[in-house]
């Protein structure tokens, strides 16, 4: 991989739901069917607050609201069922590819200077599961992912091992910018010493983003220039 001009390649990552997509909260769907599983009922988690957390926190939250099991290895096993599902279960609901995405991701698609990677909360299958669904998964295949009851710090840690996997060396904190919509978002990065930027696509207005003090909070993702141009690229 080559740099721009100063040498250091731009390096992105990206969150998934609020701010590449938006399921309409179809996995919740999937939610339920893992409780019907375990569980032998089938809870109503339509209202159960999901934004920013990880899929084993809402697994845990899932089995804790309705008095069951959340220990690790339940949770485990209703992230299972959950992966199972949801493929199924995403076309349920009208969902979408949010605003200045593809245009962006389009963009980027094959610049040498530019490392694209995922820094989601989904777990790997669910991941895969959501932007096969939406189109996106040619974009975006490789990065961190919930894989236990671990916070989305330790995810951004893995992902930040991963880039400097890629790159040979630690990311420059300058180029290395974490993309999301939640507060968790904007604590991931500075958990990474990287910039933030973060899109009111999700279930954030952009005046709460904007007092969270990120490095670039916009209602969406602007036109693919646009975003070049304020991340130097």
């Amino acid at each position: 991989m080559s740099g721009r001009a100063d040498g250091a390649p731009t390096v992105l990552f990206w969150d998934i739901d609020g701010t590449l997509l938006s399921t309409a909260r179809a996995g919740v769907f999937a939610l339920e069917d893992a409780a019907e599983a375990l569980l032998g009922r089938r809870p109503d988690y339509s209202t159960l607050e999901t934004a920013g957390l990880t899929d084993h926190a809402i697994a845990a939250l899932a089995l804790e609201r309705e008095g069951g099991d959340a220990s690790e290895e339940a949770v485990h096993a209703f992230i299972a069922i959950y992966e199972r599902r949801l493929p199924e279960r995403l076309p349920l609901r009208v969902g979408t590819v949010l605003p200045g995405v593809k245009g962006v991701l389009e963009a980027l698609e094959g610049r040498p200077d530019v490392l694209s990677l995922l820094l989601t909360g989904n777990t790997r299958a669910g991941a895969r599961a959501k932007l096969a669904h939406y189109g996106l998964a040619e974009h975006l295949s490789d990065g961190a992912f919930s894989q236990d009851l671990g916070s989305r710090e330790s995810i951004a840690r893995r992902a930040h091992g991963l880039a400097a996997a890629h790159l040979g060396h630690a990311p420059d904190p300058d180029r290395a910018y974490v993309i999301g919509d939640t507060p968790h978002d904007v604590a991931a990065g500075r958990a990474i010493g990287a910039r933030t930027v973060v899109v009111a696509t999700g279930s954030y207005g952009l005046a709460d983003l904007e007092r969270l003090d990120p490095w670039w909070a916009l209602e969406a993702l602007p036109e693919p220039s646009a975003f070049a141009e304020r991340l130097g690229l």
